[in-house]
């Protein structure tokens, strides 16, 4: 794991935005991993704008979401197919047949995660994911007690995610106490990890995440057990990072960052 520390939410979002273009360019049908929230906005925004500025092609790629609401059809405008078509997918030239959600409308929804299990498998596996962190310590919807080998799954959102989420749907109310996940064994299996935190609110459980004991309570600490996980904070989600110095110094100093600089 190597933590990276960026003066400010833009300027982590942009480093994040420019190892995904990196990646792509490096490896053109790569298989890209993608979150949603509010964290990823600048993500997006960033890569749709490389795609317009400098022609950055998403055209072979193929993109699998962490994941969706149970009951919601991919048209509500609270799905994460809205979000996710809305923030990026209109704005770039990737085949929509290549973008993958979970069905949270799917009839049966233990064979929609087997079947999207079977998705990902065939296209090779997940080159780079990309994470946010929620402030129950969840990646994905891997609430507190999701097993470090879990797979694609219905999980129930806990009280914590609940008021975090909820203010984003008219009224409150109308969240979905359910989602469908990926689950941490599958997150883990992803070749690489980019982890994106922003903001004094996440500055506690990223901590945690990073530098307290793994622990099926806190989902992300699995991250420590991943051989290419980057996370990417800015100052404020780092001030509980009792090594910041270290990161710092690693960043500072190490050939591969030089660019990044």
């Amino acid at each position: 794991m190597e933590v990276i520390i960026r003066p400010n939410e833009a300027a982590a979002a942009t480093l994040t935005a420019r190892l995904i273009a990196e990646s792509i360019q490096n490896k053109h049908d790569l298989v890209l991993g993608l979150a949603t929230g509010r964290t990823m906005e600048n993500v997006y925004a960033a890569l749709a704008g490389m795609h317009k500025n400098d022609g950055l092609n998403f055209s072979a790629c193929r993109t699998f979401n962490l994941d969706e609401y149970v009951g919601l059809p991919a048209t509500d405008p609270n799905s994460y197919r809205s979000y996710m078509n809305s923030r990026l997918f209109n704005l770039i030239n990737i085949d929509p047949r290549n973008t993958y959600l979970p069905d949270g409308a799917a009839e049966d929804l233990v064979e929609e995660c087997q079947l999207y299990e079977e998705r990902i498998e065939a296209c090779g596996g997940i080159d780079l994911q990309l994470l946010g962190v929620g402030e129950s310590g969840h990646i994905g919807f891997n609430e507190p007690l999701s097993a470090l080998l879990s797979r694609t799954r219905q999980k129930a959102l806990n009280k914590v995610t609940i008021e975090q989420n909820s203010p984003l749907f008219d009224p409150p109310s109308k969240m979905p106490r359910r989602a469908l996940t990926m689950g941490v064994g599958t997150i883990l299996d992803a070749r690489r990890i980019i982890m994106l935190v922003t903001g004094s609110n996440k500055a506690q459980i990223l901590g945690k995440a990073v530098e307290g004991p793994i622990t099926s309570m806190i989902s992300a600490t699995a991250l420590q057990l991943h051989p290419a996980t980057i996370i990417i904070c800015d100052e404020a989600a780092a001030s509980k990072l009792e090594h910041k110095d270290y990161y710092n110094w690693v960043f500072s100093n190490e050939p591969e960052w030089e660019s990044y600089r």
